[in-house]
């Protein structure tokens, strides 16, 4: 046998032996959290749901009878999509007692501007505008401890105090429901996270509708089980409501920033940062009269290059600054979470492995077939590995189906399977840049606030 082919398939087997390793590590974690998950419903029908019937939306408070409640909006350029937004916040939410602080800059004129003509459109005395003293984009945490700020102005003012802080972006579609149910659970819990459902991007059905795989499953499944497991609950940045109490002792402790400056998901760690307070978080998963699931609805990053650049956002902010930020205090279950968290850049690296194995491995056969050539066998550890892996990830695409399906339909649901190859290549890319981020922060350069460009529908769909 010719030196070079030797030199490939050794290459290939170590190249697949390390992915299956990898792989199959990351499948049995996966596969235990589907074992939480199913044993907290299981658990919960027969204890729970037996005798009580689930909530829905009519056996909540009337509008208005919890409050008042805070709702921060950071908005830098955000001109194409606050307007829309802040009018479907205001006639969702008419009869609640809410008040919105809009965070803005003084070098971003149009937001301004559109948001003094939904003011002046709705009286304003439901909205409060807050200029930031630097001009932007600083990073979101400074903007929303501006907001912050603000709201401890309008309490000093009108003597009341809040009861909620719910954290929103500018293209976001709000649930008329949200304010009731956070407004029953902030007095009992620190965080109540609602379920993000990413909306349907009919011009971006892979790029785009990758989200929808995800949340379908993570806000489904895996924050189900992390909260079964007493693991502190992470907050998604939007639909979220502190509970206020709770977030203004993390407040106190950092001279009335609850919100670091210095971290690009500050909305993740907050939710940690509660937990090691003491607080508990939940997601709060309830039907609406009509049957629909109270939740916030947005759309998601149609192009790849806006997908890559948000995901190396979330993995600067969780997998590697995470790691020196919060370090792994905690329980067991909580050290799993976070090592859950934190396998982004790692998860990468053996997919990267893996579809480069199976490159070499196919140009191998298709040289064998054109020249004839015998092959070496494969090694049997490494073919038992590459069995156990396949079970593996025909039961993950199998469970991302059924979330899926649940949350958008069968038709969605098919695509999730196709759409995996394209979030792996997107997690991949996404993984160099956040490297490249954080290696470049550890050097002196500051953080940025690295936003997408948003977009908001021109009426609410209808969820499916």
């Amino acid at each position: 046998m010719e030196p070079a082919f030797v030199g490939v398939e050794l290459l290939r087997n170590e190249l697949l032996l390390f992915a299956g390793v990898g792989l199959l590590i990351g499948g049995l974690d996966d596969l235990l959290l589907d074992l939480v998950y199913g044993a907290r419903r299981l658990w919960r029908s027969l204890t729970v749901y037996s005798r009580i019937p689930r909530m829905t939306a009519r056996d909540l408070p009337p509008a208005g009878a919890a409050g008042p409640i805070a709702v921060f909006v950071p908005a830098w350029d955000e001109s194409a999509v606050i307007g829309d937004m802040l009018r479907g916040c205001l006639a969702a939410w008419r009869d609640d007692d809410v008040h919105i602080f809009v965070g803005t800059y003084p070098n971003d004129p149009a937001t301004i501007d559109m948001i003094c003509a939904v003011m002046a459109d709705h009286g304003g005395d439901r909205i409060t505008l807050v200029v930031n003293h630097r001009p932007g984009p600083t990073t979101k945490a400074d903007c929303l401890n501006q907001l912050w700020s603000a709201m401890l102005r309008w309490e000093a003012a009108h003597e009341r105090e809040m009861i909620a802080i719910v954290l929103h972006d500018a293209e976001d579609v709000v649930h008329k429901d949200a304010m009731r149910l956070i407004g029953l659970l902030a007095p009992r819990f620190a965080l109540v996270q609602l379920p993000v459902l990413p909306l349907v991007s009919r011009g971006s059905r892979w790029v785009s509708g990758h989200y929808l795989d995800e949340f379908a499953e993570a806000h489904g499944k895996a924050l189900l089980a992390r909260e079964a497991l007493g693991a502190a609950m992470p907050s998604a940045g939007v639909g979220c409501g502190f509970n206020r109490a709770a977030l203004g002792r993390i407040a106190a402790a950092r001279d009335e920033h609850p919100f670091d400056p210095a971290s690009l998901t500050e909305d993740y760690e907050l939710g940690l940062r509660l937990g090691e307070a003491g607080g508990r978080g939940i997601l709060a998963r309830m039907r609406d009269a009509q049957g629909g699931l109270i939740a916030t609805r947005e759309y998601f990053p149609d192009t790849l290059s806006a997908a890559v650049r948000q995901k190396a956002r979330w993995t600067v902010g969780i997998a590697l600054a995470g790691w020196d930020r919060l370090g792994w205090s905690g329980h067991w279950s909580e050290i799993w979470m976070r090592l859950r968290d934190r396998r982004a850049a790692l998860a990468a690296l053996i997919l990267f492995a893996a579809y480069a194995g199976l490159v070499l491995a196919s140009l191998l056969l298709l040289i064998d077939g054109w020249t004839g050539r015998a092959p070496s066998p494969t090694p049997h550890h490494l073919q038992w590995l590459m069995i156990a892996n396949a079970g593996l990830l025909l039961w993950r695409l199998l469970i991302r189906m059924l979330f899926v399906w649940r949350a958008y339909g069968p038709a969605e649901a098919l695509r999730s399977v196709p759409r995996t190859i394209v979030a792996n290549i997107i997690a991949m890319m996404a993984a160099r840049r956040a490297v490249a981020i954080y290696v470049r922060h550890l050097r002196g350069q500051a953080l940025a606030w690295d936003k997408t460009v948003h977009r908001f529908p021109q009426a609410e769909p209808v969820p499916a």
